[in-house]
């Protein structure tokens, strides 16, 4: 049998030596999955247009009448922070940009290096083209 391990925990923000200093932001890939009772499509559409017109890093959105997923640059000193700010999206933009009653089924953040390796491994998330608000 094996031997069993202690887990450990890094508190948010401390950083191990040799590391960015915790205070830096850094750029963070964001994908939003969210879904619901089925909506008009050009109402989710608009929507999210709009969504894309009031955040600024949103690089694209793709939709259907019940779920809709969201792909975006975050900048945030940490994790915590870029995954804090992604679950409160959807919710602060309801009433501003007329989004459905959906609620966020899954969240992806993971830093920008990460992104690229997956990229260049070929088994990441394709890069965002075109950028924009596209159906399924």
């Amino acid at each position: 049998m094996g031997e069993e391990r202690a887990l450990t925990s890094v508190a948010a923000g401390d950083a191990y030596e040799g590391e960015q200093p915790a205070d830096q932001p850094r750029l963070w890939h964001v994908t939003l999955s969210v879904s619901g009772g089925e909506a008009p499509l050009s109402e989710v559409r608009r929507g999210l247009e709009q969504l894309a017109h009031d955040h600024p890093f949103l690089l694209t959105s793709r939709y259907a009448g019940d779920h809709a997923e969201i792909r975006y640059w975050e900048e945030a000193r940490d994790l915590h922070d870029a995954a804090a700010v992604a679950l409160r999206l959807w919710g602060e933009h309801r009433q501003t940009a007329k989004l459905p009653p959906w609620e966020i089924v899954g969240l992806e953040v993971i830093d920008r290096e990460t992104y690229h390796q997956r990229i260049a491994e070929g088994y990441g998330p394709l890069p965002a083209t075109p950028v924009g608000v596209h159906p399924f």
